[in-house]
């Protein structure tokens, strides 16, 4: 069973910075994707960012140039760098992997507020 845990999330003002981390407790070069989703209060969640097994990045369009997202396989650990963070990106933000078999996994999520 594969577990996704996440940290790094907490409260911060509008133009910080937040770097979220997602431990996997198995290889992360085993999954077809890993990344991130969030959702707001009110919203259906969706993709921030994330690799694919085929060297595709993807970002959201609201986050492009603000977020980056990378890893360290070594650590079987995932990353999201937030810049410039906006009350916009207030959002509970989950970290998934998608296995060969096309299994979703998920974290169980770390709150992102950004308030003044």
């Amino acid at each position: 069973q594969v577990q996704l845990v996440e940290s790094g999330g907490g409260l911060v003002q509008p133009g910080g910075s937040l770097r979220l981390s997602c431990a996997a407790s198995g290889s992360i070069l085993s999954f077809n994707a890993v990344g991130w989703y969030r959702q707001a209060p009110g919203k259906q969640r969706e993709l921030v960012a994330r690799f694919t097994k085929s060297g595709i990045t993807n970002y959201a369009d609201s986050v492009k140039g603000r977020f980056t997202i990378s890893r360290d396989n070594a650590k079987n650990t995932v990353y999201l760098q937030m810049n410039s963070l906006k009350p916009a990106d207030t959002a509970v933000y989950y970290c998934t992997a998608v296995s060969v078999l096309s299994l979703d996994y998920w974290g169980k999520g770390t709150l992102v507020t950004v308030s003044s």
